[in-house]
């Protein structure tokens, strides 16, 4: 993965997040759970790339 992309990534899953915490506070009463879940997905694959663009394996350290 390219790491220039990594604060792409948790810029977007903060404000996916965000989003979602708003959703939630805005439909308090009537929460529906599949409605919360698809909206934390995109929240979690993004954090997910931006773990994975930020954690690059090298191959070629010595160990």
């Amino acid at each position: 993965m390219n790491p220039k992309f990594k604060l792409l990534y948790l810029t977007g899953g903060i404000v996916a997040t965000i989003l979602l915490i708003v959703q939630i506070v805005a439909t308090y009463p009537n929460m529906n759970a599949t409605g919360v879940v698809l909206g934390a997905l995109p929240a979690l694959a993004l954090f997910y790339l931006s773990y994975k663009a930020y954690h690059v394996k090298k191959d070629n350290e010595l160990m």
